[in-house]
C-alpha cells in the first residue's frame, strides 16, 4: 500500500482511537473483539493504533448501538475513494499526454548508420584541411577512442545485469535491492569517467536495465514514490541509448504497478503502448500482451480478455524454451500457463481449475531444485481462487493458507490473497478465523522484514 497523505492517515487514527474508547467503556478486551469478529487478536491491536484499516465487517460488529464506528469508517472509506479517483485521473491524464507525444519508434535515438556518403574526404567546401586543423582532427579521433572504462568492466556489469535477473524470482525483493543499489552506484561513477562513445551507450543500456530492476524491487515491496522514480529513470536511459526493448518493459512493469492498484482501464493503456514500443515477438511484446490479459479480465471483459491469450498463445507457439527461464526479462513458455490460470481465474472461468493444477506441478517440482519459489507462491493463490469457483472449498482454504504462510508470497501480490480471504469470510466458512490468521501473520512478518 503506498503512503496515505496526512489527512486520510489522521482518520485512521481517529477511529481506530474511538474503538479504543468505546471497547474500555463496556469492560471489554481485545481478546473479545476478536473472539465476537473473528479475528486475530493482533487485528483488532492495529486496528486500535491505527497503523492497518480493518474491513467493514470487522467495524460492523465491533460497533455500539449508535453506529459510531460504522459511520466513520464509512466516511473514511468515502474520503480514501475519493483520493484514489483524484490520483487516478491525474496519473492517467499524465500518462495520456506522455504517449501522445511519442513519434511511432517511442521517441527513442536511433543510432547512426554508416553509407559510402559518411565517408568523408579531407575536403570540406572546396577548402583542403591546413596542417593544425589535421593536428586536430587527428587529436579528436584520439580523444574519442581514449578510455578509462575497460571493455573487460563493461562485460562483466552486462553479464551482472543477467545474473540479477536470473536472481529476481528466487531472492528475497530487500535483499536483491541491495546488490542491485550497489551496481547502480558503481555505474553512476563510471558515468563521469572518460570512455568511448560505444562505452557510453552500453553503460547506458546497463544502467536502463538496472533502474528496471530496481523498480520492479520496489513495487514488490510496494514503495510507489521509489519505483515510479526508478520507472522515469529508466524510461530517460532507454531514450538516450536507443533502446526499445528496455523503454517498452517500463512501460509493461508500470502497468502491473497500476493492476495491483486497481486502476484497470490505465493498465490496459500501459500494456498497450508497451506492445507497441517493443520489438516484434520480443519477451517484452509477449509479457506486455499478458499483461493486458489479465486486466482485461479484472473488467470482466470476455471477448478482449480470450482475445489477449490467444494472442500470447500464437507468440509462444513459435518459441523456444530459453536457456535460463529463470531470467526475468526472457519469456518462457510455462510462464506463459501460469498467466492463463491467473487471468481465467480473475475472469471467474472454471477452466482455470485445469490450467492451476499443472501450473502448480510444474512449479512444485521446479521449486524442489530451488527454482521459483516465489511463483510457485501464487500459483497457489490463482488454485485457490479457482478452486473457490469450483466450490473446492475445503481444498482452496488449505492450498491458500500454505501459500500465505511459505513466505514466498511478495508484498504487491498480498492483495491476491486477500480476495481468497475475503471470498471464504463471504461465505462464512468455519476455516475463515484461520485463513485470516494467515494472512496477518503474512502481512506482519512483510512489514518487519
Amino acid at each position: 500500500m503506498g503512503r496515505q497523505p496526512p489527512e486520510l492517515a489522521e482518520l485512521r487514527r481517529a477511529l481506530g482511537r474511538q474503538l479504543a474508547t468505546l471497547r474500555e467503556a463496556a469492560g471489554l478486551y481485545q481478546t473479545d473483539i476478536a473472539r465476537a469478529v473473528p479475528c486475530h487478536r493482533t487485528t483488532v491491536t492495529h486496528a486500535e493504533a491505527g497503523s492497518q484499516l480493518a474491513d467493514a465487517d470487522f467495524w460492523e460488529t465491533a460497533d455500539s448501538a449508535n453506529g459510531a464506528l460504522i459511520g466513520q469508517y464509512d466516511a473514511f472509506i468515502q474520503a480514501r475513494e475519493a483520493h484514489k479517483t483524484d490520483k487516478r485521473v491525474a496519473r492517467r491524464a499524465r500518462a495520456r499526454s506522455e504517449l501522445a507525444t511519442l513519434p511511432p519508434n517511442g521517441g527513442l535515438i536511433t543510432p547512426p548508420t554508416a553509407t559510402p556518403n559518411d565517408l568523408r574526404v579531407a575536403v570540406w567546401q572546396g577548402t583542403s584541411l591546413k596542417d593544425g586543423d589535421e593536428h586536430d582532427a587527428l587529436e579528436l579521433a584520439r580523444r574519442v577512442a581514449a578510455s578509462d572504462v575497460s571493455a573487460e568492466t563493461l562485460g562483466r556489469l552486462e553479464n551482472m545485469v543477467d545474473e540479477l535477473a536470473v536472481m529476481y524470482p528466487k531472492t528475497p525483493p530487500q535483499e536483491l535491492l541491495d546488490s542491485v543499489r550497489r551496481h547502480i552506484s558503481y555505474v553512476m561513477r563510471l558515468i563521469d569517467a572518460r570512455k568511448t562513445l560505444d562505452e557510453h551507450r552500453r553503460l547506458l543500456i546497463v544502467g536502463g536495465w538496472l533502474s528496471l530492476i530496481a523498480a520492479t524491487l520496489y513495487i514488490d515491496l510496494e514503495q510507489r514514490a521509489a519505483a515510479n522514480s526508478w520507472l522515469a529513470t529508466t524510461a530517460s536511459l532507454a531514450k538516450q541509448a536507443g533502446q526499445s526493448e528496455i523503454y517498452a518493459w517500463r512501460y509493461e512493469t508500470e502497468a502491473w504497478q497500476v493492476l495491483t492498484d486497481g486502476d484497470y482501464h490505465h493498465a490496459v493503456d500501459l500494456s498497450q503502448a508497451a506492445q507497441q514500443l517493443a520489438p516484434r515477438s520480443s519477451s517484452a511484446a509477449i509479457q506486455a500482451t499478458a499483461q493486458e490479459g489479465r486486466a482485461w479480465a479484472r473488467l470482466g471483459k470476455s471477448k478482449e480478455t480470450y482475445d489477449a491469450l490467444k494472442r500470447v498463445e500464437e507468440y509462444v507457439s513459435r518459441m523456444a524454451r530459453p536457456e535460463t527461464p529463470e531470467h526475468h526479462y526472457r519469456y518462457d513458455p510455462d510462464k506463459a500457463e501460469a498467466y492463463v490460470a491467473t487471468t481465467l481465474a480473475w475472469l471467474g472461468d472454471v477452466a482455470s481449475e485445469h490450467h492451476a493444477r499443472r501450473v502448480v506441478a510444474t512449479f512444485t517440482h521446479e521449486s524442489e531444485a530451488g527454482r521459483w519459489p516465489r511463483r510457485l507462491a501464487s500459483a497457489n493463490i490463482d488454485l485457490a481462487l479457482a478452486l473457490l469457483l469450483a466450490d473446492c472449498l475445503d481444498e482452496a482454504c488449505a492450498v491458500a493458507q500454505a501459500s500465505m504462510l511459505s513466505g514466498r508470497l511478495v508484498a504487491s501480490n498480498h492483495w491476491r490473497a486477500l480476495e481468497v480471504v475475503r471470498t471464504v469470510e463471504s461465505r462464512s466458512l468455519p476455516e475463515a478465523p484461520e485463513l485470516r490468521e494467515a494472512y496477518e501473520l503474512m502481512r506482519q512478518g512483510s512489514d518487519s522484514s
